[in-house]
């Protein structure tokens, strides 16, 4: 079993479109798939696993900033 380590996820402002961060989700998606197909390395996986989730996390604030611009603002 290959030791991986934690990955640290910090708050930053969304660097990229809502769009093209669904498009690298879709294309890392595929890439798993081929992975798997292939009979890719744990850590092989991992790797990609971690991409995803890193980029669903940035989506996830780049939909934030899209639709509640102000939510700083209106909470102070």
């Amino acid at each position: 079993m290959i030791a991986l380590r934690p990955t640290v996820i910090r708050s930053l402002p969304a660097r990229e479109t809502v769009e093209s961060l669904t498009e690298r989700i879709s294309t890392l998606t595929t890439e798993r798939q081929t992975l798997r197909m292939d009979g890719a390395s744990e850590a092989a996986l991992e790797r990609n696993r971690v991409l995803i989730a890193r980029a669903q996390w940035e989506l996830s604030y780049a939909l934030i900033e899209r639709y509640l611009p102000n939510s700083a603002e209106q909470a102070a």
